[in-house]
């Protein structure tokens, strides 16, 4: 795979205040042909998902390849009508939980959805990292963005209609749910779009493409009551995950046969890239065992880490600065090499 360093914006970095600017600490761009299973886990599960969802999620469902118009390389999950372990339909989810996790900063990616009319479900969200341990909702939600809801189908809506929320709380009959939605002055299923969650300890900000206004906007109070403290539940590090649903509580369908949105044929989401940007407060953390991949176009949504032609390195957090480790050597994120 070809890769080469963006020069200019490397050198720009070097000109903005590292306290005050965000700068990329991974990217995740599908490029390699197959899916990198040392930060994806794909979910083999016909649960429902807690929400009475119709479909059975296998790897049949994941796949990396061309997505046809542009043929930029993608994660693909597709969603197809089939008889499968019971169900009938299959589709894709993976997550990197205990694989890939961060704690504060800006995550974005360029996403294609599908057309969801009627009873598709894609989302790009995330969960706290201690799922394993406490269960859902104790280890928070956040949804950085829905299609699909019922809601959008009596106003023709589809295309256009999404939301963010957030969930949190003591068991699933009692959770706190922050919602909110938006109709966008345009159609998002018919190419790629980029999401942007801004994430710091007192508040959580959501933006669609390039507009400045959020979509989605939550301050992260404290609560005597630890089980609904934002601030601490949203405070710790999160793990990421896409899916294509069908039907369930979502979209309000609970049979295949209303499932219009594949009939004719199977439907993907495409995703061209994830990445997070970090500004090295010591607050916030990130740990993935795969390095990161290099970016080669202009608009890149923030400050390129340094990058040599070796892949190999790890990221640490020092006195409150995010540093580069390759080797004997380690490397500010403008390239300068640090006296040990």
């Amino acid at each position: 795979m070809k890769r080469r360093i963006v020069l200019a914006l490397v050198l720009a970095m070097a000109m903005v205040s590292q306290a005050q600017e965000y700068t990329l600490v991974w990217n995740e761009d599908f490029t390699d042909g197959a899916l990198d299973t040392q930060v994806w886990n794909i979910e083999v599960n016909g649960d429902g998902g807690g929400n009475n969802e119709l479909q059975y999620y296998c790897e049949k469902g994941v796949s990396v390849g061309a997505e046809p118009t542009t043929g930029k390389q993608c994660l693909i999950l597709t969603a197809t009508k089939e008889d499968y372990q019971g169900k009938n339909c299959t589709s894709g989810r993976v997550n990197s939980k205990n694989k890939m996790t961060y704690t504060f900063g800006k995550i974005a990616a360029r996403i294609k959805f599908p057309r969801t009319a009627n009873g598709l479900w894609p989302a790009f969200w995330q969960m706290g990292n201690n799922f394993d341990h406490v269960g859902w909702p104790k280890c928070g939600e956040t949804d950085i963005i829905e299609m699909g809801h019922q809601n959008a189908f009596a106003k023709g809506t589809q295309d256009r209609f999404f939301n963010g929320a957030m969930h949190v709380g003591r068991a699933w009959n009692a959770d706190w749910c922050d919602a909110q939605e938006a109709t966008w002055a345009y159609s998002l299923q018919d190419t790629f779009h980029i999401v942007t969650m801004v994430w710091t300890p007192t508040s959580i900000d959501m933006y669609m493409d390039d507009v400045k206004t959020p979509y989605f906007h939550a301050d992260l109070e404290p609560n005597e009551d630890a089980d609904y403290n934002r601030q601490l539940v949203f405070g710790k590090p999160n793990f990421v995950i896409a899916n294509l649903a069908v039907g369930g509580n979502f979209p309000g369908i609970y049979n295949i046969d209303g499932i219009t949105a594949l009939n004719n044929g199977s439907q993907s989401v495409y995703i061209d890239w994830i990445r997070i940007y970090q500004r090295g407060d010591e607050n916030q953390s990130f740990t993935c065992p795969s390095p990161s991949d290099e970016i080669e176009e202009e608009h890149a949504q923030g400050s390129l880490s340094p990058t040599l032609p070796s892949r190999e390195g790890e990221k640490e957090l020092r006195n409150g600065q995010l540093l580069i480790r390759r080797g004997e050597k380690t490397y500010t994120l403008t390239g300068q090499i640090v006296e040990q």
